[in-house]
């Protein structure tokens, strides 16, 4: 792989470390799964476990999409207020606009040294398609948690659909099938499962495969989910916990 990172910060490595010691250790299986080429890895967001998981645990060298505003100090606040906390009620959510702004400096040290790929929403988003194809001609997986403030079902929210569009431009630079390969991330039994991968189809029309890799990385997370022990499902959205649900219905 060609050498064009930068050293990360020493802070950065220290934090990094102590989340290392602090957070629970994640069991991954399912890494036979992983095709032998670079993929893109769709997988649940879980609020921070998500990105924890991945970040820490991944079986290969990776990049994750994030948010392009996590990573601008002046961004920060709106986005994460926006983002994480919007659903708390009313009579706290001035804490929360405080710890906004408290938790910028952090963010952005993170999410600058952190292994990622910033997302942009307005016209610079070829520039987060350009930076994800080079990432996997290098030889390293991409990790996008798709989910967006629409309820799929118990496991997961609905997914932007528009990530699909990196394989149509992969096939173009290389001629090469990207595979989407979802996975599961279950906090509470300190697991994340990879499914089987799905192969892009450069032939069908580019809406027709956002929707069909869309709706079976959805359902392939979801039955991984249902294939594990009963547990806790930590959703994307921050609602209250006495609302979240289970993997199995009762």
């Amino acid at each position: 792989m060609q050498e064009t990172e930068k050293k990360p910060s020493l802070l950065y490595r220290i934090i990094r470390w102590l989340v290392w010691v602090f957070y629970p250790k994640i069991q991954t299986e399912g890494v036979e799964n992983l095709p032998d080429e670079p993929a893109i890895l769709v997988g649940n967001h879980s609020q921070m476990h998500g990105p924890l998981a991945c970040e820490l645990h991944s079986p290969r060298l990776r990049y994750t999409w994030c948010a392009a505003q996590m990573m601008v100090l002046k961004e920060v606040p709106g986005y994460a207020f926006s983002d994480f906390w919007r659903d708390k009620p009313k009579s706290v959510q001035w804490f929360y606009h405080i710890l906004s702004h408290l938790i910028a400096p952090l963010a952005v040290c993170l999410f600058n040294n952190a292994n990622t790929i910033p997302v942009y929403y307005d016209m610079r988003v070829m520039t987060t398609f350009r930076q994800t194809v080079q990432r996997l001609q290098e030889g390293a997986d991409v990790v996008i948690f798709p989910e967006k403030a629409e309820k799929y079902n118990h496991i997961v929210y609905a997914f932007q659909e528009n990530f699909v569009d990196v394989a149509k431009l992969y096939y173009k630079r290389t001629g090469k099938k990207l595979s989407f390969v979802p996975f599961y991330v279950a906090p509470k039994l300190k697991k994340m499962v990879y499914g089987k991968p799905i192969a892009f189809d450069p032939s069908a029309p580019i809406a027709d495969e956002r929707q069909r890799i869309c709706s079976l990385c959805a359902e392939s997370i979801t039955a991984l989910a249902e294939s594990l022990p009963r547990h806790t499902v930590i959703p994307y959205r921050n609602i209250p916990k006495r609302e979240y649900p289970e993997n199995l219905p009762r």
